[in-house]
């Protein structure tokens, strides 16, 4: 089945602590005053991030694989635990921006401790173990990428509270013409496609089992919504159109107000947009996001189309074939949705630049069997009343996103790099 490269599972250590490195990198900007805070219930400290990624590898390796090793503080897997009920008890999520302590001097001298333990076991752990130990390494690894993209979401959302919306880095953007390219519909035949992950390499129990569905004809838009398509909604009353919502979406758009996506503010006239290099002019040529499902599905019904089903999407990505070398990721440094670029493929912005919502809820593939153990909790218990998301973002790690990727948020959730990609 084409999909994106993955290699087979192997200890690698070199992997290890580029990604625990790569975490910290992220938080150089931050002063110690932002380590802490918590605006909304969905948001973490980053304090709070650096130190679960450290519980997970502390909890579910050092504890199991290493003789003698003793934990580096007996309250903190009560701190950092995220929702692992076969773990124990934690500190209430909506809770995580009241901890003043451990410093974040005290979390990273935690985090230098489980880095140094693991280097230890990394050289002598027994083959008996080997099978295991890999098993909980890579996921350990992919936990904490994960992480890494909740830490530049919940960052800018902390940062766009603070009255001076303060950049986080200096705007990276290169001057230069945006490409441009029409909106156009690509065909893509029905019958039976091959959905799900199968083969060498890591893939998280929830893209698993591969399985085969039906499906009609149906054609695909070959590019994201921009700004630009997305302001002429708004321009024509999308937010006070209560036959193009569904009822939930409206009751959210007359709750809170809705009136643009998240981090847009009409400034004397002129729509400005905050990213994480300060508030700057919406640039109209960028894919829109901080959308939710709701806003998504209400400008697919205004534009007279409607949004792909998680089946339809996969099965698009696998005709085309997109290639994360194309994609707009974290490593690009842009930390923010990017115009069409000269490389653009055929069916373009497949992989990186936002998260496409999909008409298909969060529920188990045919025969999805949960991991055992803690581990279970992982995935599982979260299959209810939350809609299915595609393809990464510009916060996503390129190493970390594959086709059969499979994120899932409720549906008025906008705070992540979230967009919009049409069907017919």
């Amino acid at each position: 089945m084409p999909q994106t490269e993955a290699k087979p599972l192997l200890v690698d250590t070199e992997m290890y602590f580029e990604t625990r490195k790569q975490t910290e990198k992220i938080c150089i900007p931050l002063q110690i005053e932002d380590y802490v805070l918590q605006p909304m219930a969905d948001v973490s400290p980053p304090k709070w991030h650096l130190g679960h990624t450290t519980w997970f590898f502390e909890t579910f390796i050092l504890k199991r694989f290493l003789r003698g090793y003793k934990p580096f503080h007996p309250q903190y897997s009560f701190i950092f635990n995220s929702y692992y009920e076969s773990v124990g008890e934690r500190v209430l999520r909506v809770n995580r921006g009241n901890l003043s302590r451990p410093t974040v001097e005290d979390v990273m001298a935690y985090r230098a401790h489980v880095d140094y333990n693991m280097s230890n076991l990394l050289n002598v752990v027994q083959d008996k173990d080997m099978s295991a130990f890999e098993k909980f390494l890579v996921i350990g690894i992919n936990h904490e990428q994960q992480h890494q993209e909740l830490l530049v979401t919940d960052i800018k959302y902390i940062l766009y509270n603070n009255p001076l919306m303060p950049a986080y880095l200096p705007d990276s953007r290169k001057p230069g013409v945006a490409q441009k390219k029409d909106l156009e519909f690509l065909p893509v035949s029905g019958g039976m496609h091959r959905i799900g992950f199968e083969g060498e390499g890591f893939a998280w129990d929830n893209e698993k089992p591969a399985h085969d569905v039906y499906l009609d004809d149906f054609h695909i838009a070959n590019r994201l919504i921009t700004n630009g398509e997305y302001l002429e909604f708004m321009k024509d009353g999308g937010y006070t159109k209560f036959n193009l919502w569904l009822g939930e979406g409206w009751d959210k758009v007359k709750a809170e107000s809705w009136q643009a996506p998240l981090y847009w503010h009409q400034i004397d006239g002129e729509w400005m947009n905050y990213a994480l290099s300060g508030l700057r002019p919406v640039d109209l040529s960028e894919p829109v996001t901080h959308i939710s499902f709701y806003e998504a599905d209400a400008f697919a019904s205004w534009a007279g189309a409607r949004l792909l089903t998680e089946p339809e999407w996969e099965t698009a990505a696998n005709y085309f074939k997109p290639s994360t070398s194309n994609g707009n990721f974290v490593e690009n440094g842009n930390l923010h949705t990017a115009p069409i670029n000269n490389n653009s493929e055929y069916c373009a912005q497949l992989l990186g630049d936002t998260w496409e919502w999909t008409y298909s809820g969060y529920f188990p593939y045919p025969g999805y069997k949960r991991e055992e153990g803690a581990l279970g909790e992982y995935n599982g218990k979260f299959m209810i009343n939350q809609m299915i998301l595609k393809g990464g973002s510009c916060a996503t790690p390129e190493n970390h996103i594959r086709t059969t990727y499979r994120n899932f948020f409720h549906p008025d959730k906008r705070w992540q790099f979230t967009g919009i990609r049409l069907a017919r």
